[in-house]
């Protein structure tokens, strides 16, 4: 098993690792998510991905995207730290962070075979599906209930 600061890269340098993949017949995964305080919904999310495909691939929004994305006093780790916890665990092949909201850029450019999603989305709620369906790709849900929030964790910390 690779180190995990070496599984993390660019945009570039991970679509190499894709094409790799591909080359080697193998399927790629995409998930992606802000992943602040890393908990078991997170981890279930992510061995859902793996399962889906040979390598998984995982985004991980950058400082900026979380603050517009779940407001003031987020994230509450930087997304170096983030991507370094992603990357440790085992199903995850490959991390990036990325400053965009959401992931078609790289879904454009890594062009997955699978572009996974948590439980609280439905294949038709997936903001991305066209962009997926539009290169031959396809939409899995993975993981379990969405009964873990970060926002609720948090909540319960400062109690």
């Amino acid at each position: 098993m690779r180190p995990a600061r070496s599984k993390i890269g660019s945009l570039e340098e991970v679509c190499e690792r894709a094409e790799a993949a591909r080359r080697a017949a193998l399927t790629v995964a995409l998930a992606n998510g802000v992943f602040d305080l890393l908990h078991v919904g997170h981890v279930r999310y992510l061995r859902g991905a793996k399962a889906e495909a040979d390598v998984l691939v995982v985004g991980v929004n950058g400082d900026e995207s979380v603050r517009r994305l779940k407001g003031p006093g987020r994230p509450v780790l930087p997304a170096e730290d983030r991507a370094l916890l992603v990357a440790a665990q085992r199903a995850v092949d490959h991390v990036l962070v990325f400053e965009e909201d959401d992931v078609t850029r790289l879904l454009l450019a890594l062009r997955p075979d699978v572009h996974c999603k948590g439980t609280d989305y439905t294949p038709e709620t997936v903001p991305e599906r066209d962009v997926v369906r539009s290169y031959g790709g396809r939409v899995a849900i993975v993981g379990d209930p969405k009964d873990h929030d970060t926002r609720a964790l948090l909540e319960k910390l400062r109690r």
